[in-house]
């Protein structure tokens, strides 16, 4: 038990010791290595134990002395240094080992030594080091010693550089400027100076030193000369500023990203904090550093973060690079969806966690319009196929009324009935016309509109419309754009809204209608995905009505969707006005507040210069009667085939039915003489009326073509491979129309194939 407390007492010792202690083995390798001797040769003991002993002390060859002697020494990294060293030789068991111990000289006394250098062993060991520059200077500042290292470093043998003024080492500018007398000054006044700067060689290059001058004083206090050692740090000094401009760099970027970053030690104490994050979590940097990163997520997902880092290493590496979506915690409480990616870094030899955030709020927004988008795509769609439909059975429904209208002249009782029939069918229609608008089938005939103009002409019209309790104001820019757009759906989707405003002001209120010249730029569309860039003309209409709360205002314009009471709206107003902005290239807005009111924008495309206007229609003609010709007509609905049958048979045309392309085709590769080709374009069967028509002129070159559809005609032609130049006639549609058109093809000169 003494022996073994003896033992423990000798570690501790030589452990504890002041001064590096070696054990030396017989074949020159370290045994023992305290930690003294870890600090002064910069080696890990575990790393030290088993090198040679040259490694470290390469003066390693006299014989083992008492005496402290000094002895060059050489750093893990590389750097040199002198230290006083000791040795004695000790038995182990059969073998001599030795002892060393090892203390680091400053360079006081490497001066000191210098100067009492009775010691020429001292004398030859400061003129051997050739990593540092050693070297004497009288009191005026000339050089009187010049070690090996000096020569090296400044390239000046001994005998070019003795007597003269050290002033030849300083660049002319610092020369000019008295530094060299004034480094000496310092040194005498301060007992000691050092300093950093550039220094000159002999072949004019420079490089960054570190100096120290050490002034020399006889026993009795008085000056005798200086000592100077000088190093090169050049390399030093570049791998140092490689370093700090790394950090600035990184500091820079860190600071410039958009997204988030974090950095935080590995338990998640934060310890940089960007300007993104300040704009993202409404913390300073000053506020939240050292503190925990979960303090910015809510409850849950700070408690997922807290585990992260309380799993340690080998559980958090599989989370280290993936990307999870979580919510953020605002400094005022407010919370927002956000990506959060960790990675891992050293600093220091610590584990350092870097936490990218990207905010997802503007990602959501876009994928909320999106998804409202393709709703009302799908709804529009559903709708257009039900207006179609519709307008099949209100072409046989209001053609039949009229056709009985003619009929019943004698019974006037029975011709009110289908005139009622007629005008019912007739508002049918008009409802369908709402769908068509809402799904962007209808077809438009686009003008240049002076809205200033259309406003004007329309106050009558409002004031007559609107109730007395209600006031009218409108604020028209003086030099507007002419607008590109259907001058009949654009006052039709006004008053609309006139009306819509008027439902919201129970108690009366104004109504304003202002325009203005506007730009969408990029940056608008940015917030608004649909919204073409460019130049546009504002129509606006405000009421300080009841107003929308959100969620009725997130689907205002879907169709059918009303907050009326039953029977006092169809729920087709705002989205009639939706689809026909759209329809137009445009772009529709709706603010409102609940109690504040509602401003509906409608942005129409301004009309290019020298838009050519389109031209006008024809007034209405009724009863133009047939000469003659023999038309084919093609349709496959029965009853829109059995109305219109009768209708081409009342103006006198000769009439062959078919109900399809491929029956159509047949009775055209036939012998019979057939004058016009009346086809509908959406048929079953594979052929298509575009297809038909495109078939039989190459077929027919005198014949003459008119189609007819429910379904939007310009958005058919467009998808359509056929020609866009044949005349359509929209469902559903009265004789007086039917005759007009026919008679206005009948007149023109024939199409003829497309070449």
């Amino acid at each position: 038990m003494v022996e073994h407390a003896d033992a423990s007492l000798l570690r501790a010792v030589f452990q504890a010791a002041p001064e590096g202690i070696l054990l030396v083995d017989p074949q020159h390798r370290i045994v023992l290595f305290n930690r003294a001797s870890e600090a002064l040769f910069g080696w890990p003991a575990r790393d030290a134990l088993g090198e040679d002993i040259a490694t470290l002390i390469p003066d390693w060859t006299h014989r083992p002395s008492a005496a402290s002697s000094p002895a060059l020494a050489r750093r893990e990294d590389g750097t040199a240094l002198t230290i006083a060293l000791s040795t004695a030789t000790v038995a182990i068991g059969d073998a001599a080992f030795i002892v060393a111990t090892a203390r680091e000289l400053d360079e006081t006394e490497l001066l000191r030594a210098d100067r009492e250098a009775g010691s020429s062993n001292f004398q030859r060991l400061v003129e051997g080091v050739s990593d540092y520059a050693i070297y004497m200077l009288d009191v005026d500042g000339h050089v009187v010693s010049w070690n090996r290292g000096a020569q090296r470093i400044k390239h000046y043998t001994a005998a070019e550089i003795l007597g003269r003024h050290f002033r030849i080492f300083y660049p002319p500018a610092a020369c000019a400027d008295l530094e060299p007398e004034r480094n000496l000054e310092l040194a005498r006044d301060r007992g000691r100076f050092e300093t950093t700067g550039w220094r000159l060689r002999k072949d004019g290059s420079v490089f960054w030193a570190h100096v120290a001058i050490q002034p020399l004083r006889d026993a009795r206090g008085t000056l005798i000369g200086y000592a100077k050692v000088t190093s090169d740090i050049t390399e030093q000094r570049r791998a140092e500023q490689v370093i700090r401009e790394a950090d600035a760099r990184i500091a820079t970027l860190i600071e410039t990203v958009v997204d988030g970053v974090i950095l935080t030690d590995r338990h998640g104490l934060i310890k940089t904090f960007n300007l993104a994050c300040h704009r993202l979590f409404g913390y300073a940097a000053e506020d939240v550093i050292g503190s925990h990163i979960s303090m910015l997520m809510p409850a849950a997902n700070a408690e997922l973060v807290q585990s992260f880092f309380r799993a340690g290493r080998a559980a958090a590496d599989e989370r280290i690079g993936s990307v999870r979506e979580m919510t953020g915690l605002r400094r005022d409480g407010s919370t927002f969806p956000m990506d959060l990616s960790i990675g891992e870094t050293v600093q220091e030899g610590e584990s350092v966690f870097v936490a990218v955030i990207h905010d997802l709020t503007e990602r959501k927004h876009t994928e909320e319009q999106l998804v409202q988008a393709q709703k009302m795509e799908i709804v529009g769609q559903l709708s257009g196929g039900i207006a179609h439909d519709f307008n099949n059975l209100l072409t046989v429904i209001v053609g039949n009324a009229e056709f009985l209208s003619d009929q019943l002249k004698a019974r006037q009782d029975l011709r009110s009935l289908a005139r009622d029939i007629g005008e019912a069918g007739q508002r049918g229609a008009e409802l369908t016309q709402r769908l068509l608008a809402f799904s962007r089938r209808q077809t438009l005939k686009p003008v240049e509109i002076d809205c200033n103009e259309l406003l004007e002409s329309m106050h009558k019209l409002l004031r007559r419309t609107m109730r007395e309790d209600i006031a009218i104001d409108t604020e028209l820019e003086a030099d507007l754009r002419a607008a590109y757009a259907d001058r009949t759906q654009l006052e039709s989707a006004i008053l609309n809204l006139a009306l819509n405003a008027q439902d919201a002001m129970v108690g009366g209120g104004r109504l304003s209608i202002t325009t203005a010249n506007v730009l969408l730029d990029a940056s608008y569309q940015l917030v608004n995905k649909d919204v073409r860039p460019g130049n546009y003309v504002l129509v606006a209409v405000t009421d300080n009505g009841s107003g929308m709360p959100k969620e009725v205002l997130d689907r205002v314009f879907e169709p059918f969707y009303t907050t009326k009471e039953v029977g006092k709206g169809s729920g087709l107003g705002l989205s009639m006005v939706y689809g026909f902005v759209k329809q137009s290239n445009g772009h529709v807005s709706i603010y409102s507040e609940p109690s504040l009111g509602t401003t509906v924008r409608l942005y129409l495309p301004a009309a290019g210069d020298g838009r050519p206007l389109p031209a006008q229609a024809s007034d209405a003609v009724e009863h133009l009667a047939a000469r003659g010709e023999v038309l084919l007509i093609v349709e496959d609905d029965p009853f829109v085939r059995s109305y219109a049958v009768m209708c081409l048979r009342s103006l006198g045309y000769t009439v062959i039915a078919a109900i399809d392309g491929a029956e159509a085709l047949q009775i055209l590769d036939g012998d019979t003489h057939i004058d016009i080709l009346f086809t509908d374009v959406v048929m079953p069967g594979g052929i298509s009326g575009w297809e038909l028509a495109e078939t039989a002129l190459a077929r027919r070159g005198e014949l003459r073509v008119l189609l007819t559809s429910g379904y939007a005609l310009d958005t058919i032609a467009g998808r359509s491979r056929g020609r866009g130049d044949l005349p359509i006639l929209t469902k559903p549609y009265r004789k007086a129309e039917l005759a007009q058109r026919l008679r206005d093809v009948m007149d023109a000169p024939p199409a003829g194939p497309d070449c």
